[in-house]
């Protein structure tokens, strides 16, 4: 695959970074896929899929080779960034319930259910840094790092701390998104419309390579959506053989209504979603999409394979316009770093009177070691526990960190002991 960037092999070693540089010379091996949708989609439930279709594909392998102990794939690194769930299907790497308690949050704070959310992620999100560390040390000994983001779509894909976890990530590896849709609710002509507009403004937002899963095909077949899709004037039908665009058609039929709505509705709802149609017509040209059923796992291996035309597009077309923004903003930071420096030797300048030899030496000095420490990096003042310590390492520092049972600081959070509790 011709690329601007190496592509990775597998190894313990991170990527090689050079002096200077924000990204690696050498992408690594993994693939992030940041898996978002509505509230119900069945993101979890499709996460849980991909785990367990890992699993069967390797003992399918296993089964032919003659030997249940051999695997030809590592399994996908699984990151789970919603607070607030009470069970998940899968196990995950990385939880974000292990370091922030919800209930309390909502507790100290006085916050209702989706402020309590944002804030467990805003808090999570000052530590990513170290997150990040432990999936970049992971990149090169998988093929796949999973994302589960939080229920309430907003939090994630409109707030800061959504932003920074999607930024982070594609600066350290190719990074995908995998938009879920409930594909028995898109049977209404303007359910579907606004998943679709949802799914364009979130891959305008992220500029990441996109993939539009339909979720549910056990249930309801996603065809009609792909025609839809792929054929305006059918998506025009659908909306002249019914009168209520809000209530679902009926695929079988030529795309009448299920049930019969208020004609007065779907003269102004008609004529909306046929403009938007239009003006959506030049996304979908460009747009994957594929259809799973997180129950059975139909559809999974074609899941995989967009996602691999998805690293190549980043490889392509993104990688290169990041490259492109990291040495712009490298150029500014030096350019205001000299700015600065200049002010404050002309200020210093201007109030210099007579001094010995010996102090203005020092006064050189002290500029040389100013110019030097003009940036200092923030290193933190926390840390994500690794979920895969050595147990030896884990059993020296058990007073150290909390585990599932630790005792939580007042705002919901639970950093190590030695850094001293949060207080809010």
């Amino acid at each position: 695959m011709a690329s601007s960037a190496q592509e990775g092999t597998a190894g313990p070693s991170r990527p090689e970074v050079k002096d200077g540089d924000l990204l690696p010379d050498q992408l690594p091996r993994a693939t992030s896929i940041i898996v978002i949708g509505m509230a119900g989609s069945g993101k979890s439930t499709f996460t849980s899929c991909l785990q367990n279709y890992h699993a069967d594909q390797q003992k399918g392998e296993s089964a032919k080779e003659g030997d249940a102990s051999t695997t030809t794939e590592p399994a996908p690194y699984f990151v789970n960034l919603d607070p607030a769930v009470t069970q998940l299907n899968y196990s995950p790497n990385v939880d974000i319930r292990d370091t922030i308690d919800y209930q309390r949050l909502m507790e100290e704070y006085n916050l209702g259910p989706n402020g309590g959310i944002l804030t467990a992620l805003n808090l999570f999100t000052t530590k990513f840094d170290q997150v990040l560390g432990i999936l970049e040390r992971r990149s090169n000994d998988v093929d796949h790092i999973i994302l589960d983001t939080p229920g309430q779509i907003e939090i994630f894909t409109w707030s800061a701390s959504g932003s920074i976890i999607t930024d982070a990530l594609a600066t350290a590896m190719p990074t995908v998104v995998a938009y879920i849709i409930d594909t028995p609710r898109t049977l209404a002509p303007a359910t579907f419309m606004s998943n679709m507009l949802y799914a364009c403004s979130i891959m305008y937002k992220t500029k990441l390579p996109f993939i539009i899963v339909f979720n549910k095909t056990d249930v309801q077949d996603h065809q009609f959506a792909m025609e839809w899709m792929d054929d305006f004037e059918k998506f025009q039908h659908a909306l002249k053989e019914t009168r209520n665009p809000t209530e679902p058609i009926d695929p079988k039929h030529g795309g009448a209504s299920v049930r019969r709505g208020d004609g007065d509705e779907g003269t102004y709802m008609n004529s909306l979603m046929n403009s938007m149609a239009l003006i959506l017509d030049e996304f979908y040209k460009n747009l994957r999409s594929v259809g799973v059923s997180s129950t059975t796992q139909a559809g999974m291996a074609d899941f995989f394979d967009a996602v691999k035309e998805a690293r190549k597009e980043y490889v392509d077309d993104y990688r290169p316009e990041l490259d492109r923004i990291v040495k712009e903003r490298a150029e500014k930071k030096e350019k205001d770093k000299k700015s600065q420096l200049n002010k404050m030797m002309k200020d210093m300048r201007l109030n210099k009177g007579k001094k010995s030899a010996g102090q203005a030496d020092e006064e050189e000095e002290a500029e040389a070691a100013l110019q030097e420490n003009l940036d200092p990096e923030y290193e933190g003042d926390g840390q994500i526990i690794d979920p895969d310590v050595d147990e030896d390492i884990q059993d020296a520092q058990e007073d150290m960190f909390p585990s599932a049972g630790a005792q939580f600081g007042k705002d919901g959070s639970a950093w190590p002991r030695q850094f001293g509790q949060i207080d809010m």
